[in-house]
């Protein structure tokens, strides 16, 4: 039973921290872009990269930026659980031999 418990606490949290994360860097990126934005000279660069990474999200998402930030962090997280999922199988595996 406690084996299970630890693959459930140790899949809860590589999911949780692996949505967390590309959300985070996201959202970081978004915020940098608006940021250069208001620098004078640069106006033009951090205009061009807030909406291209918008654009780039929105293709995620079909056509919404939110949901495609949404799809890439389920991604990650489905990815990040899959290998935990196989470390933790195969951490059990080499034991026993």
């Amino acid at each position: 039973m406690s084996i299970l418990l630890t693959l459930l606490r140790s899949l809860f949290l590589t999911i949780l921290i692996s949505f967390i994360v590309p959300i985070g860097l996201i959202a970081g990126s978004l915020g940098i872009c608006c940021v250069i934005g208001y620098i004078p000279g640069l106006e033009s660069i951090g205009q061009t990269g807030l909406t291209d990474l918008w654009k780039f999200l929105a293709i995620f998402g079909a056509g919404s930026a939110v949901e495609g930030a949404i799809v890439i962090g389920l991604t990650c997280s489905f990815a990040a659980a899959l290998f935990d999922t196989y470390n933790f199988y195969s951490y059990q595996h080499s034991n026993n031999h």
